[in-house]
């Protein structure tokens, strides 16, 4: 038994790693990109491609990480995907041009959407549901909702430190300890059934789409939203989802079980994953350039103050996957979560140019932190409960794909915000004190956008579960009512009766 929990505590560490490493490459180039600029002298133009190629890759390929999972196995894809995203972040580092960079990232983000689904997955199969998977799940999700803010100031002490080249050689030496755990502590796979069917056209119909919508989530923010290029980008995407959701209904072995799309708790989940994470991932990307383009913060400084974020979200986080979801249940602590998002971003919608800190921006930083430890575990549980382990993969894979695009929405969204409202600030005649007002109204108006986000997540919180008992499957195989709470309340809808 003793073990049996080593062994367990063990794949937890190894799964939590993997995580960071996928979230935090996210956001660890940013800070970095002035400096890779200077050194290289590189195009203003050419600076996006740094982060849009991992964001692209990552995006797009998650989904089909997720269904390569459960085919080939947790382990194998878990492998392969290191190998990528570890090589790629050497070739990144040695770099010398800005296409082999870019190049790179994009390779290191096709490595992180294999990683991802299959951690999350192999984290499922490897707790019982329950009690178990909550309590790992919650600190899996203090991982990945706090990894962004851990990338940032990673990211800021490294390019202040020994140098920008680090934010891509730090992923090496990480990289060769999580293969070396994958080679020693996870069970060989079991040998690929025969005649398992790949929908291939599926794979290949969804891959696409969401490679053209991230990408023009993220042209959307820079060249306009209704421009031709912009519009003809999104038409694509949209062609190309709804071919997939039109050959998903017609072959025999869909890339996505009619299990899944049928399962509302599942449903309201991903959906939730993208309100969660598009409010996250913009209230972060705002507060870091309001201090450095308006208070004047240099990297390490903006980095470091993230830490109130990070370590009120671990502490949370670990209560409500061990405590709150089995007392509280998942919608009440949604709707919860989301409020106390809304409020932080609602905080800042007034900050002061002369911020403090500790009066003007802690607060804020300690609500966000609370409502990262709340949502972010309560997705992740929604997202995984009732799922059968031969689809673990895919649902993982979901949940991870809804992330990314919540997220690259919400930054799309208040970028455009902030170009919109800021044209000319930039402009080298613009006196200091018009600048800072001029920037500082844009951010106030970008920071209501976050708080539409949290909001529109609250209502669907509510909304989307309904309070209702759900029948869960005895030991003799008949349903059983039960109080909606906890893991209880997370079952497939098929299971579901009204009391």
């Amino acid at each position: 038994m003793a073990q049996a929990a080593v062994r367990k505590g063990r794949i937890l560490a190894l799964t939590c790693l993997v995580q960071l490493m996928v979230v935090l490459d996210v956001a660890i180039v940013n800070v970095a990109v002035p400096s890779i600029q200077r050194e290289l002298g590189l195009a203003q133009g050419t600076l996006q491609w740094l982060v849009i190629s991992y964001a692209l890759m990552l995006g797009g390929f998650l989904l089909l990480g997720g269904r390569m999972a459960d085919l080939m196995g947790r382990r194998r894809v878990l492998i392969a995907g290191l190998v990528l995203f570890s090589g790629a972040s050497l070739a990144a580092g040695l770099g010398k041009s800005a296409g082999l960079i870019i190049a790179a990232r994009g390779v290191q983000g096709f490595g992180a959407a294999l990683m991802a689904p299959a951690a999350l997955s192999i984290l499922a199969v490897t707790f019982a549901e329950g009690t178990e998977r909550n309590r790992a799940l919650g600190i899996f999700g203090a991982v990945g909702g706090t990894s962004a803010s851990i990338g940032v100031i990673t990211s800021g002490l490294l390019t202040d430190g020994p140098g920008w080249r680090w934010v891509f050689f730090i992923n090496v030496p990480v990289g060769i300890l999580l293969l070396a755990l994958t080679a020693t502590q996870l069970a060989k796979d079991e040998p690929r059934i025969r005649g398992r069917g790949f929908d291939a056209a599926g794979a290949t119909t969804v891959t696409a789409g969401l490679l053209v919508l991230v990408y023009a989530l993220n042209r959307g923010a820079d060249y306009g939203w209704a421009s031709a290029s912009t519009l003809s980008l999104f038409a694509g995407a949209a062609v190309l989802l709804g071919l997939f959701v039109t050959l998903e209904a017609r072959t025999r072995e869909p890339l996505i079980p009619a299990s899944l799309v049928r399962s509302r708790t599942i449903l309201v989940a991903n959906s939730m994953a993208f309100f969660v994470f598009g409010s996250i991932f913009s209230f972060i990307f705002l507060v870091s350039l309001l201090m450095q383009q308006v208070l004047g913060y240099s990297p390490t400084k903006t980095g470091v103050s993230w830490l109130a974020t990070t370590l009120t979200a671990f502490a949370v986080a670990g209560v409500t996957g061990a405590r709150l979801v089995n007392r509280i249940g998942v919608r009440k602590l949604l709707i919860t979560g989301m409020a106390v998002l809304a409020i932080s971003a609602g905080w800042l919608w007034r900050v002061p140019p002369d911020a403090s800190y500790v009066a003007d921006l802690l607060p804020a930083f300690l609500l966000t932190g609370i409502a990262i430890g709340l949502c972010a575990v309560s997705v992740q549980i929604a997202a995984l409960s009732g799922v059968a382990s031969n689809a673990s993969g895919l649902a993982a894979g979901l949940v991870e794909t809804m992330r990314e695009i919540g997220g690259a929405v919400g930054v799309a969204a208040v970028s455009a915000v902030l170009v919109s409202r800021t044209p000319n600030a930039g402009q080298p005649a613009t006196p200091a004190a018009l600048h800072t007002t001029v920037l500082l109204d844009g951010f106030h108006t970008a920071f209501l956008v976050t708080f539409i986000l949290a909001a529109l997540g609250g209502i669907l919180a509510t909304a989307g579960y309904g309070r209702h008992r759900l029948a869960v499957p005895g030991p003799d195989g008949h349903a059983a009512a039960v109080p909606r709470t906890g893991a209880a309340e997370m079952v497939s809808d098929h299971t579901r009766t009204d009391s």
